[in-house]
């Protein structure tokens, strides 16, 4: 067997504990909560609930918030995933919420892999047992995976993947892994469009650095990028040809604008003005339709932002600290509201201490390295300071601040190998490259 060969077995006895543990512990925290999907009115108001049984029940992708016909408010990818789990165990059947929970718990647990070769990869195998059996642990990936039946598990599996990709495409010759970086990063952005935000970036950093280090890199990024927009294209179209105007992904930013955005700040979202509560908004969004609705709501949201830009900047400022702390107020309204969120504050806020002070640690010893990071850090969350917050929005970012914050706990080890973070060794000729 080769040192390669020997290399991947191991990784394999390393990280395989890891992935079933954190699948077992998922699965076995189902039982205690997917009864609550049961109850009729959180199925009437699941809005991936409603458009799956849409296509199974042979109408399309639509009738996101009431029976109103075709919609882009959300994505394909987890729709058509959960219709798919419809047509085999029934529409809103116990055993079909079990399904759908149990296939975010694989997501779930199958992410301990790219944690832990990503914290191999930057850093080294004691870092990386710390970041795989912190994720196959994490409250975070427990929960999303037991009991969110959405796309957010799916979505932090594929950010996690691709941006391990990209880390290695720095050092790829062949055309083949760009390509395929670009299909993926297409699927991830057709699950949840935020990534869009970050793996244009990341795949630029990486074109930039194959630049400095004077290796080819035109052909390559090209190449990835009409991939991604192959993937897109039919939807695109699919959007184009039913509302007339070009949607990339999702129509609902609007929406999401102005639930965040007038003048309500108990919570982090006035979630009463969204149809799936409001009779008045539902009454509008069927008369004028999706297209007219969302620029109707963004329109509002403007005219309000710029009436009080000193309450829009608090907000933003308010947003920001909740998404990385989890922190929003302690007022007794609100904690009435949210009970869970003290012990949430002091495991939010910990995280991200300790991967701030990993980051910290990567920028000083690798710059490269650290700025992907970094990217991600910065660019991810962007979009949702300046809309509304919701506590899953920041949860594909996890794994990343998992690799960190086992970097800073295990990394000064005086067991960790004296390599640069970043740091490749190339079994075959026994050199290394950064």
């Amino acid at each position: 067997m080769s040192e390669t060969q020997e290399a991947e077995k191991s990784g394999v006895r390393t990280y395989g504990p890891m992935v079933a543990a954190a699948l077992a512990v998922r699965l076995a925290v189902i039982p205690f909560l997917y009864h609550d999907w049961l109850d009729p009115f959180v199925l009437e108001h699941w809005a991936f609930g409603r458009v799956a049984r849409s296509l199974v029940a042979g109408h399309g992708f639509g009738n996101v918030f009431a029976d109103t016909g075709p919609t882009a408010v959300l994505s394909p990818v987890y729709a058509y995933l959960l219709a798919g789990v419809f047509r085999l165990l029934g529409t809103y059947t116990p055993a079909s919420i079990v399904a759908a929970l149990a296939i975010n718990s694989v997501f779930s647990a199958l992410t301990c892999i790219p944690v832990f070769f990503l914290a191999r990869r930057c850093f080294d195998g004691r870092v990386a047992k710390w970041a795989g059996w912190g994720w196959a642990f994490s409250p975070y990936g427990i929960y999303y995976g037991a009991d969110w039946a959405w796309s957010t598990c799916l979505v932090t599996l594929l950010l996690c993947y691709l941006f391990l990709i990209a880390l290695e495409l720095e050092n790829s010759g062949r055309l083949l892994p760009w390509i395929g970086f670009g299909l993926l990063s297409g699927l991830a952005a057709l699950t949840e469009p935020v990534v869009l935000s970050v793996l244009p970036l990341l795949g630029a950093w990486t074109c930039y650095r194959r630049y400095r280090q004077d290796r080819p890199w035109k052909v390559r990024g090209l190449a990835a990028t009409l991939a991604l927009l192959a993937v897109l294209s039919p939807w695109i179209v699919r959007n184009y040809e039913i509302f007339h105007k070009v949607i990339p992904v999702r129509s609902g930013f609007g929406l999401e604008l102005y639930i965040g955005n007038n003048g309500y700040s108990t919570r982090w979202v006035n979630s009463a003005l969204h149809p799936n509560h409001n009779d008045a908004e539902l009454a509008e969004y069927e008369k004028v339709g999706e297209v007219s609705y969302m620029e109707h709501k963004r329109q509002q949201a403007v005219v309000y932002i710029r009436a009080h830009p000193g309450w829009y900047a608090w907000m933003v400022l308010r947003r920001a600290l909740y998404l990385w702390t989890g922190y929003w107020s302690f007022s007794p309204v609100y904690l009435a509201q949210e009970p869970l969120d003290p012990p949430n504050i002091f495991v939010a806020t910990t995280m991200t201490v300790l991967a701030l002070a990993g980051l910290r640690r990567a920028l000083r010893a690798n710059a490269a390295l650290g700025a992907r990071f970094a990217i991600v850090f910065v660019f991810f969350p962007l979009v949702y300071y300046f809309s509304h917050a919701e506590t899953y929005y920041f949860r594909p970012v996890d794994p990343l601040i998992v690799v960190l914050a086992a970097y800073f706990v295990a990394g000064r080890s005086g067991r960790q190998r004296r390599r640069r973070p970043g740091e490749v060794r190339l079994a075959s000729s026994g050199v290394s490259a950064s």
